[in-house]
């Protein structure tokens, strides 16, 4: 009787767990599509997984801090730790802060980790979708990713300013009492709309509570939505590249997403949380306990929203304090005309790739970068907005600049008044010729070399700089940008000799289609028998 040996070796528990996952979820074939899906490697890039990776810390943080949270407007009588408001009467949400800063191990670290990753996030958002916007990574086909950044930018905002409100310390009392007044300007269904979001008269009993369901649950899962959309069409859509040797539309050149980009990802994801815990730990933020309880009979002195909010703020404060009654009913223009102005600038920033797309004529895929500076106009529009938001946002503090500066609140105001539409104006003209300017440098760099900085003496006296050439790579760079046309209007009278008449939006197309590429947008790139001239006739070149 012969003994038989079963050699086949038994595969680890971990193989057979992922070989049963696969039989049923096919993880295998999705990771062999995916996994090795490649990312270019540029600095500015990384904008976007600080807005991915702060969001997360977001989320992580708030987790944490719900748990001892109490979202409640009862009225109850503090005993905790701060002395200082021993026996004072403050709403339970506002001592739960207290007690989640002074009495829950770690609890003020992740209060301020919460905060600063919101500001982060904003930031981060802020930058990340201009550099889109400067580098036209918004064209066809990522218009409606373009969109997705927006809509969570502004339900970033809003979810930033419904947690500012919950402690409901003087602070932020103040901040939804201000929110509440430009609710009520609204015509028709601004006081529904205020009675539906703090059930009655402010401040009511329900607002916290109202806006802690908002806060954790609506605004976060829609963000959430969007964050796995945005990250899904990057993946469909492949990612944008700057152009240079070896990069098309049609292809990526980088490195692959495993092992290397998800290494270098998160090692970036641990930086990031490590700074923005360094800066909690020693920068204090929201310090609720110098603020005291919320009391609507009070205001805090230099009370000023989170930065993100303070271009609507200086708006609102610039705006003169007028009001018109019409048909018995009081119009606060003073605070509708700015909330007017804020949406108009938000809906710009959100159609402006249709926009654009429309003006130019330009319906083509584009996976490669443009250099801000051969897109002079965009590039201007994008500065002229910055300005607008930064003298908005100057004004925003207004009370803050008067006194450190020793100037008169009214002549901050009056400043802000007249920059807020010149400012942009002046931003415009400028920035544009600076683009215009570089486009110049590129042109005689291509031309004539890079200056090395050594001086030449000819053999009949002249000293000359000595240039030396570019590299193919270089030349590649400065010249592989496209320079189209403006949109032409149609004959009025076509080969049969049939009138055919513009209309007022074709004629508008054409007007603003010439601001973008017509004469004096864009200077000539150099073509190869200049090239060629140039450098065979000079020795010094």
């Amino acid at each position: 009787m012969s003994t038989a040996t079963d050699n086949r070796r038994k595969a680890p528990a971990g193989e057979r767990v992922a070989d049963w996952a696969d039989g049923r979820l096919g993880i295998y074939s999705l990771a062999k599509a995916n996994m090795r899906k490649i990312f270019p490697d540029h600095w500015s890039f990384m904008l976007g997984e600080v807005c991915l990776y702060s969001f997360l810390i977001i989320i992580l943080t708030g987790v944490y801090l719900t748990l001892f949270f109490h979202p409640s407007m009862n009225e109850v009588v503090y005993h905790g730790s701060y002395v200082p408001m021993q026996g004072m009467r403050m709403s339970e949400a506002y001592k739960s802060t207290l007690d989640i800063s002074f009495d829950i191990r770690g609890g003020l670290l992740l209060r301020q980790i919460h905060h600063w990753a919101a500001l982060v996030f904003l930031a981060a958002m802020m930058l990340h979708m201009m550099r889109v916007f400067f580098t036209g990574a918004f064209r066809k086909p990522r218009e409606i990713n373009w969109l997705f950044g927006f809509l969570l930018l502004v339900l970033g905002t809003f979810t930033g300013f419904t947690g500012y409100g919950l402690p409901d310390d003087l602070l932020s009392g103040t901040g939804i009492r201000i929110a509440q007044g430009l609710i009520l300007s609204i015509p028709l269904v601004g006081t529904y709309i205020s009675m539906f979001l703090f059930g009655g008269e402010f401040p009511g009993t329900d607002f916290v509570a109202r806006f802690y369901s908002i806060h954790i649950l609506l605004l976060p899962g829609i963000m959430l939505g969007l964050v796995v959309a945005h990250l899904i069409l990057v993946v469909y859509h492949k990612h944008t590249q700057f152009p240079g040797p070896g990069r098309t539309e049609k292809n990526v050149v980088g490195m692959p997403l495993m092992p290397v980009y998800m290494a270098k990802a998160g090692g970036f994801f641990f930086l990031v949380f490590g700074v923005i815990a360094a800066i909690a730990a020693i920068a204090t933020i929201n310090p609720v306990w110098a603020m005291g309880p919320y009391r609507p009979d009070q205001v805090s002195t230099n009370a000023q929203p989170d930065w993100y909010l303070g271009m609507s703020e200086g708006i609102f404060r610039a705006m003169p304090g007028w009001e018109i009654n019409i048909a018995g009913h009081t119009l606060v223009l003073g605070v509708f005309i700015p909330l007017l102005i804020f949406g108009l600038v938000l809906t710009a920033m959100a159609v402006y790739p249709f926009l654009e797309s429309w003006v130019t004529g330009d319906k083509r895929e584009h996976h490669l970068l443009d250099r801000p500076r051969n897109a002079p106009t965009r590039t201007a529009f994008g500065v002229a907005w910055l300005v607008m938001y930064g003298v908005g946002l100057v004004n925003g503090g207004n009370d803050l600049w008067a006194t450190h500066f020793h100037l008169s609140v009214n002549s901050v105001t009056w400043f802000v008044r007249i920059t807020f539409f010149t400012a942009p104006i002046v931003a415009f003209i400028v920035t544009r010729r600076i683009c215009l300017g570089l486009q110049r440098r590129d042109r005689d760099k291509v031309l004539h070399g890079r200056e090395s900085g050594i001086i030449k003496r000819l053999p009949h006296g002249e000293f000359v700089e000595v240039h030396e050439p570019l590299s193919q790579d270089q030349l590649f760079t400065l010249t592989s940008h496209e320079q189209p046309k403006p949109l032409e209007l149609e004959p009025e009278v076509d080969e049969n000799g049939v009138t055919r008449k513009a209309g007022a939006s074709q004629r508008l197309r054409a007007k603003l289609s010439k601001g973008f590429y017509g004469e004096g947008t864009h200077i000539p790139k150099p073509t190869a028998e200049e090239f060629h001239e140039i450098t065979s006739g000079h020795g010094h070149h």
